[in-house]
């Protein structure tokens, strides 16, 4: 995809333009759809790579589409925002963002391996539509994320099936993978505690975000929860209890039962991730009672009757 945007960029390099701050971009527009105003908010692909270094950093072309307000402000600056207020629906564009720029403005908080001295990060972008108000945003965005969830899981769905790997499909549609199952008796079910060891990765490319398998980042501990009380992923909640104490296996999680359109770009996850964890189940048991909270001598409040009058 990677070397695509950079055909593209080759292909166009004789007509670009420059905003203010210094973004070179082209528009590819037919100039028949409405034009973009600030303060309004607009639903759009987008695809951020070093074409240089065959690396995409992010993209939802062929995902959900992401919304963004229109801004024209000193603070669009150097960004997306700087460019969709030059658009119209239907416009397509391509445009470079300065890595020297980024780190100046903090965006980027330093140089490293990926984000070097000179680099320039080109980025594509598709208009879909307009909207006037966040109203008709949160109603469309409720239809595209149920049309989402429904690609993720059939597209890995298919994955497993092509790659003949047997699992259990959950109700919502992570998978499981058992290899052990566990006793049975002591099932990681909703209001058990257990404690887990598990290695995190992602199924496009098995890079390792977390483990507690090795010592690789920094601890080793079992992870304890208490399942059903929503402190994990949804993937996770859903999955568990397919494993008693002792289990081991594979929950495939699709991203919408994972971290979602944000990720988590501090653990290395892009938006809309497809995740995959390896899980042994070390224990599982009844949780301590917790103390009660109340009024003093034990009473639960709500509990202190009442006088009349009083």
């Amino acid at each position: 995809m990677a070397t695509c945007a950079l055909a593209l960029l080759n292909a166009c390099n004789v007509n670009y333009q420059k905003t203010k701050s210094g973004i070179a971009y082209k528009i590819f527009s037919d100039n028949k759809g409405e034009k973009l105003k600030a303060g309004e908010y607009v639903k759009l692909n987008m695809e951020y790579a070093i074409p240089e270094k065959d690396t995409v950093f992010t993209t939802n072309f062929g995902k959900m589409p992401g919304y963004s307000p229109i801004d024209t402000s000193i603070r669009a600056q150097h960004s997306h925002m700087e460019i969709l207020a030059k658009c119209r629906v239907g416009d397509s564009a391509i445009f470079m963002l300065s890595v020297d720029t980024l780190v100046k403005r903090g965006l980027i908080p330093q140089y490293d391996k990926v984000f070097g001295r000179g680099d320039r990060i080109t980025c594509k972008m598709k208009i879909i539509s307009v909207f006037k108000n966040e109203k008709d945003i949160d109603e469309d965005y409720q239809k595209e994320m149920a049309i989402e969830k429904t690609r993720e899981v059939a597209s890995l769905e298919k994955y497993l099936k092509d790659k003949n790997i047997k699992v259990e499909k959950t109700k919502n549609g992570a998978f499981v993978a058992l290899e052990t199952p566990g006793d049975q008796s002591a099932k990681a079910e909703p209001g058990k505690q257990v404690a887990v060891m598990y290695r995190g990765y992602l199924q496009s490319n098995n890079f390792v975000f977390d483990t507690n398998m090795d010592s690789t980042k920094g601890h080793t501990a079992p992870y304890e929860l208490v399942v059903g009380t929503g402190s994990v992923i949804p993937g996770w909640e859903e999955g568990l209890p397919y494993f008693g104490k002792g289990g081991k296996g594979k929950i495939y999680v699709p991203a919408m039962l994972g971290y979602g359109l944000q990720g988590d770009q501090r653990g290395g996850i892009p938006p809309l991730s497809t995740l995959v964890f390896d899980i042994e189940i070390k224990d599982v048991k009844t949780p301590a009672p917790q103390p009660q909270t109340g009024v003093p001598g034990g009473v639960p409040q709500g509990a202190v009757p009442v006088t009349p009058g009083k």
